[in-house]
């Protein structure tokens, strides 16, 4: 809708305007400039204008984009504190090193990446000699989360300190016993290293936010002084397509995380070629960044491009560069200075001029090598001024050459990604722009060399002196020595051993009772991290508000509406509560930064993480793969768990297979109990795996269910068969002589299991006996290593056999989830096996229905039982029958 003259309507026209005729006054004087001087002025003076008002702390909403230059101008650049000439030579060395190590892993086909590296060289030299804080200095020092890609650059340089050997760089991407180097940064394989994976794209820049979240989290708990350490991500411009780079910009900035800096290597390719080809990645970044309230750095150009833009008096220059698609200017890059001359400069007349007073060397110059992102300064500059800004996160958006110095064959070549391997022409050439002394009698077997100035050198001298004064290498993991934790009181275990008596009690309110008792331990309660994306309320866990806290940086500044009440919704800057909102990536992203806390900070934590059962390891299992990657460690709580316990849910609820992609994550411990006491057997065991003398690297999945159910007391000498994963919990009653099987069932499943037992032994006089099967996973675990055990010529029954051995009759296993959750351990069940379970789509009905729908209710499961029975010749045929009629099957 507009008004009578066209005008499409505005916000401010809803505001009163106390002097109409001063607004005219500033509109004509804008008009007059559009007029005389161009649009381009006008525009120039309105940008000006609201840049004055912004540092004069008006209140107006910000630009969101600013023209394609440097944020910071050269005549504003810091002084530079280190020897650039020493810094020149060392990031040859590496240059060269990550180029070599790649070729040379090629002819073992394991391929390996060059040109990200190449392309960004500078931006981690420069962190790294002047920046980054090791972990042997005070506090934690940064994390640095490395573009994964780049990995070779890294090897490369910690080749040139001493860190690694030639024989290691020979193993790029091989396990060789141990000695090799993994192909991207993974702490689980070389823990020493890496302390961060990030090469499934996405993740790094998601987790660094909430590393540095948890940062502020540790320090306002009053756990670590974490004020020193900053947490710097470094991202390919490709990369920030990915939903999760960019899912989290907005809780940075509300949260005020200036301890944090994003640096994107914008070289303008993505894998298969240019990122934005009819548009403009940096741009479009930018904006992006500053509408979620982010600290922009731009560092474009090169210092070559100072005497371009000092020439251009006319704003013809800056229009260009803001109008040039990024293809573009991928092109030029690659095509002579002629065609840069037509196709560049020849867009306008006032180009043209200008381009008569540049030399082609100097256009040479400018477009083919003189990027931001490619000078110690430019990067240096950007980086003092991430590190100075307060209140809110820096993003650097630096500019490159995918494939810089790798040569013509490579640089910004839509296939450089994909391209394993330089000629030995190609690194002469290379040689030759880096000035090494390398000479060509190193080529003589026709492979190419690796290059070390020697340990003794001026340059390993400065790069270790420059570590050491920022307090050690980098990148490292360090896992300092820290006291196990000592086990809580028992008393906060033995409520659930006792049972629920008559009272009903769900297995997810089992659990929150028991960590809500943990939290009061005055050994350990404080080290709980509870982490639940939005519906604290549905698991039962809003009496943890105000005794516990949901953290906020900011405290609580308004009134809760609901003061008032016993449980009212408290916020508190030393709040243990992470309470993220709707986002299980977020809150996965928590759980690992608590759950890695004992090596990044020498802080141990204790995280538990509950959601809705179905919205876990379908929805971020790529994050579980990088939790067990970072060697994490904690409770990872699925709740409302199984396909037919979450009442008229229907479809995308109804979680039957979890259990199923759980159990591909080798670090991970399954669990599916069915009783409460159960629960606290199982979190008592993983606080002593996790957290005990002898603390390992996993992590444990509990699924819990809303179903309230009379809990029984605990039986006695079951704890093993719980851990271990199957214990008989109930012998089945029937006549001597009566045909017999063996139920077993996990998680809710076993209270139909128990009422078919009843069925069974009034209706039908078979005697069942009732297992409790509390995880499937781990009785794989320990089959399988029983199989490798044999292979090495050991000879170990599997504690399913074992457990199982001389028990009469045929097995028929029943639960919650598909039937593949339970038909893991099959093959080393001697009896005969059957198995029901819940597959297909989930639906909305009654519990009652939904479980006759599957087949697995009390009665589908006693006539399974029968049938069982019939095939061996136990009971008549005709009972089959018979009893599907009877119950109504």
């Amino acid at each position: 809708m507009t008004d009578p003259v066209g005008k499409l309507p505005s916000e401010l026209d809803q505001l009163p305007d106390r002097d109409a005729e001063e607004t005219a006054e500033w509109a004509a004087s804008l008009d007059a400039v559009a007029e005389h001087a161009g649009p381009h002025r006008a525009a120039y003076l309105m940008r000006r204008t609201l840049q004055h008002a912004e540092k004069a702390g008006v209140a107006l909403p910000r630009l969101l984009e600013t023209d394609y230059v440097n944020t910071i101008p050269t005549s504003a650049e810091p002084a530079f504190d280190g020897d650039e000439a020493m810094e020149q030579r060392i990031t040859a060395w590496n240059r060269w090193n990550a180029a070599a190590m790649v070729t040379r892993g090629s002819k073992y086909g394991v391929g390996g990446h060059i040109a990200t590296f190449a392309s960004a060289a500078w931006l981690y030299e420069t962190g790294f000699n002047h920046f980054f804080r090791g972990k042997e200095g005070d506090g934690s020092g940064d994390q640095l989360y490395i573009q994964g890609h780049a990995s070779p650059g890294i090897y490369a340089r910690a080749f040139l300190d001493g860190r690694l050997t030639e024989a290691h760089l020979d193993n790029f991407r091989q396990e060789a016993g141990g000695n090799g180097l993994p192909s991207y940064p993974h702490p689980r394989r070389l823990p020493w290293l890496w302390e961060f994976p990030t090469v499934s794209m996405g993740l790094g820049p998601l987790s660094a936010i909430y590393q540095a979240r948890f940062n502020r989290y540790l320090h306002n708990r009053g756990i670590k002084d974490t004020a020193n350490s900053h947490v710097w991500a470094f991202l390919g411009d490709g990369e920030m397509d990915e939903p999760e780079s960019t899912a989290a910009l907005a809780l940075a900035s509300r949260e005020q995380l200036d301890n944090l800096t994003f640096v994107v290597n914008c070289n303008l390719q993505r894998l298969d070629g240019p990122v934005r080809a009819n548009f403009k990645i940096v741009q479009e970044l930018e904006a992006q960044f500053r509408g979620a309230g982010w600290n922009v750095v731009k560092s474009l150009w090169g210092s070559a491009w100072d005497e371009l833009l000092h020439l251009d008096t006319t704003g013809a220059l800056v229009r260009r560069l803001r109008d040039v698609p990024d293809a573009q200017f991928q092109t030029y890059a690659t095509r002579d200075v002629a065609y840069i001359r037509e196709h560049f400069f020849g867009a306008e007349p006032a180009l043209v001029e200008l381009a008569k007073l540049l030399t082609d060397a100097k256009i040479a110059e400018c477009f083919y090598t003189s990027r931001g992102g490619h000078e110690a300064r430019k990067v240096y500059a950007a980086y003092r001024a991430a590190l100075a800004h307060k209140g809110a996160p820096t993003v650097i958006l630096a500019q490159t050459v995918k494939g810089y110095t790798l040569g013509k064959g490579f640089e910004s070549k839509n296939a450089n990604h994909q391209m394993k391997k330089l000629t030995i022409d190609e690194f002469k050439g290379m040689r030759e722009l880096l000035g090494l002394p390398i000479p060509d009698s190193a080529f003589a077997d026709g492979v190419v060399p690796y290059g070390h100035p020697g340990a003794d050198s001026p340059e390993v001298r400065y790069l270790q002196e420059r570590r050491a004064a920022l307090g050690g290498p980098a990148p490292a993991r360090r896992v300092h020595p820290v006291a196990p934790l000592p086990e809580p009181e028992e008393r906060a275990f033995k409520a659930l051993y006792k049972g629920s008596g008559k009272q009903e009690m769900a297995t997810t309110m089992a659990f929150v009772r028991l960590v809500k008792d943990l939290m009061r331990d005055k050994e350990t309660g404080r080290r709980w991290v509870p982490i639940v994306p939005d519906e604290a309320r549905t698991f039962g866990m809003e009496s943890l508000f105000p005794s516990a806290g949901i953290y906020s940086p900011l405290g609580q500044t308004y009134e809760p509406v609901d003061r008032d009440q016993l449980m009212y919704y408290k916020e508190a800057k030393d709040g243990q509560i992470l309470n993220e909102g709707i986002t299980e990536a977020g809150a996965m992203a928590d759980f690992i930064a608590a759950a890695t806390s004992y090596s990044t900070h020498g802080e141990t934590m204790i995280p538990f993480y509950i959601f809705y059962s179905m919205f876990g390891w379908q929805r971020t299992g790529d994050q579980m793969w990088q939790l067990a990657d970072q060697l994490g460690k904690g409770f990872i709580v699925g709740a409302t768990a199984g396909r037919t316990t979450l009442t008229g849910e229907g479809l995308q609820h109804a979680d039957g297979h979890s259990h199923l992609i759980a159990a591909t994550n080798p670090a991970s411990l399954n669990y599916d109990p069915a009783f409460a006491y159960e629960i606290a057997v199982i979190v008592k065991d993983g606080l002593r795996r996790m957290y005990g003398p002898e603390a390992e690297n996993v992590f444990y999945y509990l699924t819990v269910y809303n179903e309230p159910k009379p809990q029984p007391a605990m039986p006695e000498g079951v704890e093993e068969g719980i851990v271990k994963g199957l214990y008989r919990f109930n012998e089945g009653s029937a006549g001597a002589d009566a045909p017999r099987l063996q139920l077993l069932a996990s998680g809710t499943a076993i209270h139909w299991a128990l009422e078919a037992q009843r069925l069974l032994a009034d209706d039908w006089d078979v005697a069942a006996d009732v297992w409790s099967a509390t995880s499937w996973g781990e009785l794989r675990r320990d089959a399988l290593e029983a199989d490798e055990a044999l292979l090495r010529g050991e000879q170990r029954t599997p504690y399913v056999t074992q457990a199982l051995e001389g028990a009469p009759g045929p097995v028929l296993a029943v639960s919650d989830w598909m039937r593949q959750v339970s038909d893991q351990i099959s093959q080393w069940v001697e009896q005969d096996w059957s198995s029901l379970g819940t597959d297909g789509f989930g639906l909305s009905d009654t519990r009652e229905a939904a479980r006759r729908h599957f087949g697995v209710d009390a009665q589908s499961i006693t006539v399974a039982a029968l049938a069982q029975l019939a095939r061996r010749g136990e009971v008549p045929a005709s009972a089959v029958k018979e009893a599907r009629e009877r119950y109504g099957l």
